[in-house]
């Protein structure tokens, strides 16, 4: 597996959208927590990954590449924003009213639980299953699941359970 190299620059314009959305939470909030730990090992079509006890955000360092600055100006508070949760209110539900808090509020930025980022460049195998209203594109992750019958997937929107189409 070949490693994507990030610009010198990518990386110096992570840290100063971090500083700077740290330092307003910081004195919003009056208190002084530490810069999180930015590592660049998120893979698949996530942007990023906030992990709350390791107060560490994980960026997709090829969508980071493909997006520049939206991405930075997106992910950046997003993730940040479910850090500053978890200290400031403990385990909650992850966009819940708490982080539409953190984010409007404190941060200043829409509250948007997913990106709208173009990732055919990381999106692997997908297979096909269908509800009432609509096909569904599941990973090879979620489509071993349904096979060795650990899981089961229901549409958010009519609430049926997905069924496989019959080419798989």
């Amino acid at each position: 597996m070949t490693t994507l190299r990030i610009p010198i620059a990518s990386q110096q314009a992570v840290m100063r959208c971090l500083r700077h959305y740290l330092a307003q939470a910081n004195a919003h909030l009056d208190s002084q927590y530490p810069e999180p730990k930015i590592t660049y090992r998120q893979r698949g079509t996530s942007a990023g990954t906030a992990h709350l006890t390791l107060w560490e955000i994980r960026l997709n360092t090829i969508l980071l590449v493909e997006n520049g600055q939206q991405f930075i100006d997106e992910v950046i508070p997003h993730e940040l924003a479910h850090l500053l949760v978890y200290r400031q209110f403990g385990r909650v539900s992850p966009h819940g009213s708490e982080w539409q808090w953190m984010m409007e509020k404190v941060l200043g930025v829409p509250a948007s639980r997913t990106h709208n980022f173009n990732v055919r460049s990381v999106q692997g195998n997908t297979f096909p299953y269908s509800c009432l209203c609509q096909t569904h594109l599941l990973t090879v992750r979620r489509h071993n699941k349904i096979l060795r019958k650990e899981s089961e997937y229901r549409c958010k929107k009519c609430g049926q359970i997905l069924k496989a189409n019959n080419n798989i």
